[in-house]
């Protein structure tokens, strides 16, 4: 037969359905069957039974499956439905071991070949009728799933590609997740499944919260939307926007289907967005002019000096008619008219009309408007309004500002025109800001050069340059002698234009291939990659000299720099990046100490200078709690009696204690280092005990001169500090000379005068140190409550030889006389030069002529004799 069994079948034997009386066991044989035919041929999935190599029976739906008909499928092998002789093959191999086994054979996937030729996609089971004969053969249920298959294929394209993240859930256990949430979230597939969501929760609390609030509305059958914070692997805060769905609401233990979609970026962006918003209120708020938008003859919004110049309440303005600011409708459609062709061509409109105010008064304002789109000229437009009453009422006046008022106006306009446009444009902007940040990173702010840290990349690639190429390189370090100076006396703005230009002139003087960076303050670095010899180096070193040797012109005055410089080589001076720096500041330093506005190369000797400097300043520092300093005392003595008249305290150390060691070289590191603060009022405090000692002892005493460094001159502290040792010492003011450097006095002017005057008024006397070295004038030193000068040792060594000597000593005599300046000569050594000084009139004298520093063991005697 070419279809299943039917009653017919049974012919040849006694049917149960034919006319004879059929007993009530065929009759319900014959009912079974018909019912069994019905099943089969009305069943939505394809039945054939088979014997081996050929095809026996089937139902109708297979033929509509294959396309055939019943007549040509039987007439078909089984072979020819597979798509391929190999399939057919593989699949009988697999499929009858299973079947013999008396088994359940169920393929889910198995493509078959219609009669037009395309396939389709079954899923295919089979049981052998009799497990033992195969020839006895096989029953095979046939269901398409070409459908179902592609729909599944587009899902998993769609999870495959999606740009959100989608993950599937079941008891909060993620199930499935697509490669949109592995990145977003930093896991791996593998590492993401089977985990509890928690773990994309930055804590326990938030995970709950996030449960009571989404499984309620999921179990309802509602989707579930909300933004919050969750975490990546790393730990990396990210905020998501989450939609769930129940799989079926009335089953929630078949799970839920989450897309989750990364908003940190727009999250950052609206904030921006609402500060730029808030920074351009502010702007409205606090402009001196009324600012409105109108839109359809109404005012959308407008700033509190627009409600102010109405006399409205807050908000009371909004959503007015603009009608109602005008005296009358002809004073309206006047006003409108006017603007009408300046808006229709783009144009800024302004004019000035009458207004009225809530009161009833009246007023002129002079508006300014222009539509925020000019394709639009009857869409939204922006309006500034100043009251110009008082200018009308002085026709003069108005017509000489007249202007600069329109100026003004246009340039507040195009300043609310441009802050609209930031507020379109700061999400562009943000992403420049990374690169502007990066830059900032790497160059200094104040010049635009190269900062430490790029100079330190850039460094250290041309050493692994000069390693493969066996070239050298040259680093120099720049320091701007007296930039101090001119900075404190003159201000940072004098300060920071004089940096920019020096930045100017060093990048022009350079080769193209150096690098100029900026340290900070007034160190500059200039790196010389892949350079022959020294040689190369004095051209460029001698090149910054002389772009720096000419005057830099600001405001009016003409600023003189010069660099010290210190040089050093790769490989020959170091071999890594800190060593070359530490070594060029060295030589730099030399560099200064011979002089300034040189260049120096780096020795060993130099790096010993440095090692030197460095021990010093670390025993330094302990020095005054050690008890290593002692104060020695030199007579200043009168010139006409040669009687102690003074004496000059000076600081001494003896170093772990050993021999002194000399005063240059540790007062300096004092100065630097700041530690000339606490250690010269120990030195006012420990002189000042002294001499109340020698007074108790029934000496006759003689006043104390006593050094103060600009530096402690200049601290806070200072008056304060002296008055608490005279009060604990009790001893007489008078007895106190204090002395401090003219260039010390004049850097400061007002500050310094005012400190001058307390210590005066303490009743101790001041004097000037060093006289002539700075560039004061005695003329300028009336301002200041000053007694006594000192004229400097190096006016005094050749006053015996030097003529022009002689003038200058005899010059500031004469001058410091006519003053009643008392005045001290240092560095007395012989008997002419006290006889000269005693014939210019100088009242004092002090050097080795008559007495070296003596410790304090020894003044008594000396005061005696």
């Amino acid at each position: 037969m070419d279809r299943f069994p039917t009653p017919d079948s049974f012919a040849g034997k006694a049917n149960p359905c034919a006319h004879e009386q059929p007993s009530q066991e065929a009759a319900d044989l014959c009912h079974l069957v018909l019912e069994q035919r019905a099943i089969l041929e009305n069943a939505p999935v394809g039945i054939v039974f088979t014997l081996p190599g050929q095809i026996k029976s089937f139902n109708p739906r297979i033929c509509e499956m294959l396309g055939y008909s019943q007549e040509e499928l039987l007439a078909l092998k089984p072979v020819q439905l597979f798509a391929s002789t190999d399939a057919y093959q593989e699949l009988t191999a697999e499929a009858y071991t299973v079947l013999a086994a008396g088994q359940l054979f169920e393929r889910s996937e198995q493509p078959f070949r219609r009669r037009d030729g395309s396939l389709f996609w079954a899923r295919l089971r089979g049981r052998a009728v009799d497990p033992r004969i195969r020839e006895a053969g096989t029953i095979w249920i046939v269901e398409d799933v070409t459908g179902s298959r592609q729909a599944m294929k587009e899902v998993q394209a769609i999870m495959s590609n999606a740009s959100v993240g989608i993950m599937f859930t079941r008891d909060r256990v993620i199930r499935r997740c697509n490669p949109a949430f592995t990145v977003m979230f930093g896991y791996t597939e593998a590492e993401a499944l089977g985990q509890a969501t928690r773990l994309l929760y930055p804590d326990e609390e938030a995970f709950l919260e996030m449960g009571e609030r989404a499984y309620p509305p999921l179990a309802a059958g509602r989707s579930f939307r909300a933004e919050t914070t969750m975490v990546r692997k790393d730990g990396a805060p990210i905020w998501v926007q989450l939609i769930g769905y129940q799989v079926n609401h009335h089953d929630p233990d078949q799970g839920t289907i989450w897309m989750l979609e990364d908003r940190t970026r727009e999250k950052q962006d609206e904030q921006s967005l609402r500060d730029a918003l808030m920074e351009n209120r502010a702007i409205l708020d606090n402009a001196v002019l009324g600012i409105a938008v109108v839109e359809n003859g109404r005012t959308l919004h407008c700033n509190r000096k627009m409600e102010e110049l109405f006399g409205a309440a807050a908000g009371e303005v909004d959503g007015q008619t603009v009608r109602a600011l005008y005296p009358d409708d002809a004073s309206w459609q006047a006003a409108r008219t006017l603007a009408a062709p300046d808006f229709a061509a783009g144009r800024v409109h302004m004019a000035e009309h009458q207004l009225v105010r809530r009161d009833g008064s009246r007023f002129w304002a002079r508006l300014s408007g222009r539509p925020f789109d000019a394709s639009q000229r009857r869409g939204r437009s922006v309006w500034l309004v100043d009251d110009v009453t008082a200018q009308r009422e002085a026709a003069d006046a108005i017509r000489r500002a007249r202007d600069e008022l329109e100026v003004r106006v246009a340039e507040r306009t195009a300043e609310l025109a441009g802050a609209n446009a930031l507020l379109q444009e700061e999400i562009v902007e943000r992403r420049q800001a990374e690169a502007r940040v990066h830059h900032m990173a790497y160059h200094d702010s104040l010049t635009g050069l190269p900062n430490r840290a790029l100079l330190s990349d850039r460094l250290d690639c041309t050493i692994r340059g000069a390693q493969r190429t066996g070239r050298k390189l040259a680093l120099m370090f720049i320091d701007l002698d007296r930039f101090k100076n001119i900075n404190d006396s003159l201000g940072h703005l004098t300060g920071d234009h004089l940096l920019r230009e020096v930045a100017k002139r060093l990048v022009v003087a350079v080769r193209a291939s150096d690098t100029v960076a900026r340290l900070g303050g007034d160190e500059f670095v200039v790196l010389l990659p892949e350079i022959a010899e020294g040689e190369e180096c004095r051209l460029v070193g001698d090149k910054i000299i002389e772009a720096l040797s000419s005057p830099f012109p600001f405001e009016g005055r003409s600023l003189h720099i010069s660099p010290s410089i210190g040089i050093c080589v790769y490989p020959d001076d170091g071999s890594d990046v800190e060593t070359l720096m530490r070594h060029a500041d060295a030589a730099m330093y030399h560099a200064k100490g011979a002089g300034r506005n040189n260049y120096q190369f780096f020795t060993q000797r130099m790096n010993q200078a440095a090692a030197r400097h460095f021990e010093l300043e670390s025993s330094l520092r302990g020095a005054l709690v050690r008890e290593e300093f002692e104060l020695h005392y030199q007579p200043i003595m009168c010139a006409a009696t040669r009687r102690p008249h003074a004496l000059e305290v000076l600081l001494r150390w003896r170093r772990d204690g050993q021999a002194l060691v000399g005063p240059d070289e540790f007062i300096p590191i004092l100065e630097e280092s700041g530690m000339i603060v606490p250690v010269g009022e120990w030195v006012i405090r420990s002189a000042c005990a002294q001499l109340m000692q020698w007074e108790r002892e029934g000496l006759d005493v003689v006043p104390l001169a006593i050094n103060l460094s600009a530096r402690q001159f200049m601290h806070h502290g200072l008056v304060e500090a002296i008055r608490r040792i005279v009060g604990d010492t009790g001893i007489d003011p008078r007895l106190v000379e204090l002395e401090i450097t003219e260039t010390a006095l004049m850097q400061h002017g007002g500050q310094t005068l005012e400190i001058l005057r307390q210590i005066n008024a303490m009743g101790m006397s001041l004097s000037i140190d060093d006289f002539g070295t700075g560039y004061s004038s005695l003329a300028y030193l009336k301002r200041f409550p000053v007694r006594k000068i000192k004229i400097d040792r190096a006016f005094v060594r050749e006053l015996d030889a030097s003529a022009e000597d002689r003038a200058i000593v005899a010059a500031v005599m004469a001058l410091a006389n006519s003053l009643q300046l008392s005045v001290v000569a240092e560095g007395v050594e012989t008997e002419s030069q006290y006889a000269l000084l005693r014939s210019f009139g100088c009242q004092f004298a002090q050097g080795y002529l008559f007495a070296r520093p003596l410790p304090a063991g020894q003044v008594g005697a000396f005061l005696v004799g």
